[in-house]
């Protein structure tokens, strides 16, 4: 079936049309121009073969705009708005103290690297935080790490010392950084594949296997580049992870 996909995050939201795991068409803008979602949408909404059966599923970490994007997309087209998390359950079991405090942008991403893999994987999202999500062998949501972004981690330095700028995050063309800024993208962009190696490291160990790695987030292809053991970078992970929660839901014999 298809549906169009919102995945608001801290950053940007987007907007996708998806059918059967595959992003046909996408949008991504500010979160700060909201205000402009049926602006935004409209392109998407006319490429719909029917937008009056088409369900617009919304996956958010920013609470604050769940329902205001909710009721934009409501006053936009006539299908259902529905919320994973609140309209529709997520679609992994989870192994967690507080269930409730999770992602749900996390969870399907991790789902949906599940059914892709068919075994343990890692999901790294290298966003405005990067998180390092684990799923075991039999599809159980384990848990994860979370870290400041590449980009938050450079407005931090600059924000809070004297004399440190902000740069432009650029890999060096050696490991110890030559200058400031050269220095400071070193110790970002190294320190990130430093701490997924040794995060991918403790999860396999007590997992017992090396699950695979999937990236996907803005930052991932930066990271990716070089890293030799991410399978693979899935910029619309959590797009192709929102329809396979829809689906779960609409299968489900409690449903």
């Amino acid at each position: 079936m298809t549906i169009l996909a919102v995945d608001i995050g801290n950053t940007n939201i987007h907007l996708g049309i998806v059918e059967n795991r595959q992003i046909l068409e996408r949008v991504t803008f500010a979160t700060d121009d909201v205000d402009w979602l049926g602006k935004k949408a409209s392109p998407l909404i006319e490429e719909l073969a029917d937008p009056v059966n088409t369900p617009v599923v919304i996956c958010s970490v920013v609470p604050d705009l769940t329902a205001k994007v909710a009721r934009r997309a409501e006053a936009t087209v006539e299908s259902d708005v529905l919320v994973i998390g609140e309209d529709i359950p997520l679609p992994l079991k989870l192994d967690l103290r507080n269930p409730d405090t999770v992602g749900a942008d996390r969870v399907v991403a991790a789902a949906m690297a599940f059914e892709r893999m068919g075994g343990p994987v890692i999901v790294a999202d290298f966003g405005s935080a990067i998180t390092i999500d684990c799923v075991s062998n039999d599809g159980i949501f384990l848990g994860g790490a979370i870290l400041p972004g590449l980009n938050l981690s450079a407005s931090a330095l600059a924000n809070q010392t004297a004399a440190l700028p902000l740069v432009e995050l650029a890999v060096p063309e050696t490991p110890w950084g030559r200058d400031t800024a050269e220095a400071i993208s070193a110790g970002i962009i190294f320190g990130a594949l430093g701490a997924l190696r040794e995060i991918t490291e403790r999860y396999a160990e007590q997992l017992g296997q090396w699950p695979e790695v999937i990236a996907t987030g803005g930052d991932a292809p930066l990271i990716a580049k070089h890293c030799d053991f991410i399978h693979a970078v899935v910029p619309d992970l959590v797009l192709m992870g929102i329809e396979l929660a829809y689906d779960v839901c609409q299968t489900s014999p409690s449903q």
